[in-house]
């Protein structure tokens, strides 16, 4: 099934912001190789010819354009190792991938202000300021919504995932439970 540019932004557009500031930390460069990567998408779409690797496509697109902003933005005085081996897909980023897939389907299914508070703080990385100015609350009621926000998605992740932890607590693969196991799902 083809999908059109907007519905592929609809889909993807957080998690792929997430993803680039998680490689660039000023957050409007973020914001202008989001916008660049959607470009790309938009323009080269139609030589997709497997729309079952859309994802990987997509993020492939989108570490290419993080890898060129910083070869030629000379002012960034510390390009980061992976840009100088841009082929490889450590297992991390893998683990992140799939992660991410993983929490954006359940952050969908917060209650809403948890939801919102997540996804404010936690994906376009607003600080808790910003999210009690945005809900006209205190800034210890929006710490609250964070913190509770986050035992629900933990609760939730640890129904609907399947999660393998190595030896140094670290997250080693992820995979989302079927129909059966998580009632989310049904």
């Amino acid at each position: 099934m083809d999908k059109t540019t907007e519905e592929v932004w609809k889909e993807y557009h957080k998690q792929l912001l997430g993803f680039i500031s998680s490689k660039v930390s000023n957050k409007q460069m973020a914001k202008d190789i989001l916008h660049e990567v959607f470009i790309k998408i938009h323009s080269k779409m139609h030589t997709l010819n497997d729309f079952t690797k859309l994802k990987s496509w997509i993020y492939q697109i989108t570490r290419n354009t993080i890898i060129d902003f910083y070869r030629t933005n000379k002012d960034i005085k510390e390009i980061p190792d992976w840009v100088e081996k841009p082929f490889e897909i450590d297992s991390d980023e893998r683990i992140n991938e799939e992660l991410s897939l993983c929490l954006e389907f359940l952050i969908e299914k917060l209650p809403s202000k948890y939801k919102n508070a997540i996804q404010l703080t936690e994906i376009e990385n607003k600080s808790q300021q910003e999210l009690a100015n945005d809900e006209q609350i205190s800034l210890s009621g929006a710490k609250s919504r964070v913190q509770r926000g986050r035992k629900i998605l933990k609760e939730m992740l640890l129904e609907c995932c399947e999660l393998e932890i190595n030896k140094h607590n670290r997250i080693v693969e992820v995979q989302i439970k079927d129909e059966k196991n998580c009632d989310l799902l049904k």
